[in-house]
């Protein structure tokens, strides 16, 4: 699909998963998209030219175009064996990342003349988004936040590859999470980050992709990818994570006071929670033969929060009986 090319808005609109297509109407308006007004049956319409789209939509657009190639048996410019290929990346991407690349090397610059990261942070986000500093990456990028500019510098200078900064578009379900990782690699990785050496996760990846290369695989994916898996694993396994790497000690004082039961898997009667409370008037106490003040113990039922007469009423009988056999 060449550059130059305009797409109808109502076909933007469907890949951006919206249900009309005015919030594209209102952007045309603003300056977003370069667009053409076409007409149609009843009225007008837009056209937003294909250079202006964000990148991820750059990138639905290709994809669709080579699915309909495949689907009909056409003469695609990528092979068809490539398709699905991790490794191909549009252009649009790609100037993405490298100018993502510019603004982190820009802030590395400046970072050397402050005394901490901090400042040097604060000050480089407000040149930046200001327009102008950087402006033509300005342009092209747009404004971003504090958190946004950690992330992308993290992970290039985690690996000094200008691909994990590629715009990344893969959405999942809440508590599901996507990764290229097979579980052969899955397996070797999670045996460093439990490890009781307590390995850092920059460690782990090195280790890893270590004994990968000795099995002879190829195509290990990048250092970014473990990280980010690293860290899906630690929220979504916390309590293993500090039992191996910690120990029982530290699984005590960080995970067990903090584990929530579910109250959902309980029947009524199964858990019974007693508390006591000291009355008003004393009794004569069975063990020492002195007066002392009584104590009502009640029997909480868990499941349904009701107090549990019967083991009430059997606690007074047993404290009565206790006390007559006394006197």
């Amino acid at each position: 699909m060449k550059n130059k090319e305009y797409i109808d808005i109502n076909k933007i609109a469907e890949l951006k998963g919206l249900k009309s297509n005015r919030s594209l109407r209102l952007a045309i308006q603003k300056g977003k998209y370069v667009a053409r007004v076409v007409k149609v049956f009843g009225g007008k319409s837009y056209e937003i030219l294909y250079s202006s789209l964000e990148p991820e939509i750059q990138e639905k657009l290709q994809d669709e175009l080579i699915k309909e190639a495949t689907q009909s048996n056409c003469t695609v410019l990528v092979p068809i064996n490539n398709i699905n290929n991790k490794n191909f990346i549009t252009e649009s991407a790609k100037l993405t990342a490298l100018a993502r690349v510019d603004i982190v090397k820009a802030l590395q610059n400046m970072r050397a003349k402050y005394k901490t990261k901090k400042e040097a942070d604060s000050i480089f986000l407000d040149l930046y988004n200001s327009g102008m500093y950087l402006p033509k990456i300005h342009k092209f990028i747009g404004s971003i936040s504090i958190g946004t500019l950690h992330r992308w510098i993290w992970a290039y200078e985690d690996s000094e590859d200008y691909r994990v900064l590629l715009p990344n578009y893969k959405y999942t379900k809440q508590g599901e999470y996507n990764t290229i990782l097979t579980q052969e690699m899955k397996d070797i990785f999670i045996k460093f980050l439990l490890h009781p050496n307590k390995f850092s996760v920059t460690k782990a990846i090195k280790l890893t992709q270590h004994i990968l290369e000795k099995k002879g695989v190829e195509n290990i994916p990048h250092v970014i990818t473990f990280r980010r898996f690293a860290e899906h694993y630690k929220k979504n396994n916390y309590s293993r994570w500090i039992l191996f790497r910690e120990g029982e000690k530290a699984y005590h004082d960080k995970v067990e006071a903090y584990i929530e039961r579910d109250i959902s898997k309980l029947e009524v009667g199964d858990v019974l929670i007693a508390d006591g409370h000291i009355l008003n008037f004393q009794v004569i106490n069975p063990f020492t033969g002195k007066p002392t003040r009584a104590t009502l113990v009640g029997f909480l039922d868990w499941k349904s929060t009701a107090l549990n007469i019967s083991e009430l009423l059997i606690f007074i009988h047993h404290s009565l009986l206790v006390q007559k056999q006394a006197t």
